[in-house]
């Protein structure tokens, strides 16, 4: 599987690759100007990039997939039905390998399926954390709500097949599908007629105190935790009842210092979670950007920023700290960062290809408006032209012929 427009890393790819160019060469081509063309001066030349369009991502399959990875809701009875169907049509009609989580296969209530029994023993199972399904599946149906989506992420802490997600669950911002006519739909995405927006994930390494680097010896060192999270990295105060004292560094230089209870680095896709709660900007997932938000910051000049997806960002607590720091990653891993620990934060190379119900742009403003109910409100009565207001001079106030009319009113 490919995305036949860009790739995560290369959110501005060159026209010609590395062609430089001379300044009157560009002059003489400006009535072939394109408004996403963005021009940099390289000394006596200039080097021009062109803004790669998103709606130009689409799933290629190289070949037909075989496998294909079903991820279901838990302890949710109305997903069992879903989900006998569907996997009983992948491999009963389109003959395809499915591989289910053995916890799955655990469920008592889906014994009560007859089809499901005839169909069990042809399932391949694995164990989160023990078996590795790197280069193993093809394709990944997720059958409820955004948390099957996020450990599909979890999942493959390298490259990602792409995922199509089934709205099954309770909010469902980022599952666009819905379940009616999967046959159709499924199909679709194997004859690779979609659109995917590439969901950048943030690669997190924390680096311990006086604790060696791994590489430095191979007798004791340990390698530092390194995951991909497709939401939100959050350092919080944990169960301390003091402010958290964390500083916040930008490719080495220190930014600021945060005095409240945490801060949320995110991806794009995570500022419709967590950090739009706290009160960050809500960022289309194609846009190349981390974004920074305090949580409940002890300044109220403190805002949320959004800062370029290239740059590194490294999290410790500050030495004159009164507590240690917490961090989870995507709501898991919980750890303690003390001080003299520091936690790195950079923008991964491996996105999540999410497959989209219709594109990019209308996929993700329909989850604004169904799952947040963005900008909803009572319509503004329309106003109607008064006869008393056409009647009037041009030096009567609304507020003069109300009080007209309020007069006529009044019993004499």
């Amino acid at each position: 599987m490919v995305a036949s427009g860009n790739l995560l890393c290369q959110y501005m790819e060159e026209c010609d690759s590395n062609k430089i160019v001379d300044k009157n060469e560009i002059n003489n081509n400006n009535s072939n100007n394109d408004k996403n063309r963005n021009i940099v001066l390289v000394g006596k030349k200039i080097q021009y990039r062109t803004i790669q369009d998103p709606a130009s991502q689409r799933l290629t399959w190289y070949k037909p997939p075989l496998t294909v990875l079903v991820i279901k809701k838990v302890r949710d009875a109305s997903v069992l039905s879903p989900f006998v169907q569907l996997v009983q049509w992948l491999i009963q009609s389109k003959r395809m390998v499915v591989f289910v989580e053995a916890a799955v296969m655990e469920d008592a209530h889906l014994d009560q399926h007859k089809t499901f029994m005839e169909i069990k023993d042809k399932l391949m199972t694995f164990k989160d954390g023990k078996d590795d399904l790197t280069d193993k599946i093809d394709f990944i149906v997720c059958l409820g709500g955004d948390g099957t989506l996020l450990y599909a992420s979890q999942l493959f802490q390298q490259s990602v097949p792409p995922v199509m997600a089934f709205h099954l669950g309770s909010l469902g911002f980022l599952t666009p599908f819905r379940f009616d006519n999967f046959e159709e739909q499924v199909n679709n995405v194997l004859e690779g007629h979609a659109a995917l927006t590439l969901r950048s994930r943030l690669r997190c390494i924390v680096i311990k105190k006086g604790e060696k680097q791994h590489g430095d010896d191979k007798k004791t060192a340990r390698p530092p935790t390194n995951l991909l999270v497709l939401n939100e990295v959050v350092v919080d105060r944990g169960p301390s009842p003091y402010l958290s004292n964390i500083d916040l560094f930008l490719d080495g230089k220190h930014v600021t210092s945060v005095q409240g209870d945490g801060l949320i680095v995110s991806t794009p896709t995570g500022s419709t979670a967590y950090a739009v709660a706290a009160g960050a900007s809500m960022i289309h997932p194609s846009v190349p950007a981390i974004m920074v938000t305090p949580i409940c910051p002890h300044s109220l000049s403190f805002r949320p920023i959004v800062v370029p997806a290239g740059v590194e960002l490294k999290i410790a607590p500050s030495k004159d700290a009164r507590c240690s720091a917490f961090v989870c990653f995507d709501g898991r891993h919980h750890q303690e960062l003390k001080p003299g620990d520091s936690l790195r934060v950079t923008t991964s190379i491996y996105p999540v290809p999410s497959i989209c119900a219709q594109d990019q742009i209308s996929d993700w403003f329909d989850s604004l408006a169904e799952c947040l109910h963005w900008n909803v409100r009572k319509r503004q009565k329309h106003l109607d032209e008064l006869e008393d207001l056409t009647h009037s001079s041009s030096n009567d106030t609304l507020d003069s012929i109300e009080q007209t009319e309020i007069i006529k009113k009044e019993p004499c």
